[in-house]
């Protein structure tokens, strides 16, 4: 599955929760997705580092 289709669907889950269940459901789908994303680069054995550095690739 290609990224940009990924985050279509993530965006899509996104405003369904803000349409059907008001703002608080879009949070708590935003961090539940957050969350999931990262423990799965976790599980792809990469660890904290690689999470970590993720984020530090997307600052630069």
């Amino acid at each position: 599955m290609s990224t940009a289709f990924t985050g279509m669907i993530a965006g899509m889950a996104l405003a369904f929760a803000g349409c059907f269940g008001g703002f608080g459901a879009f949070l708590l789908v935003a961090a539940l997705g957050g969350l999931g994303w990262a423990l799965g680069r976790w599980a792809e054995g990469g660890g904290v580092r690689d999470v970590r550095d993720a984020f530090e690739r997307s600052r630069r």
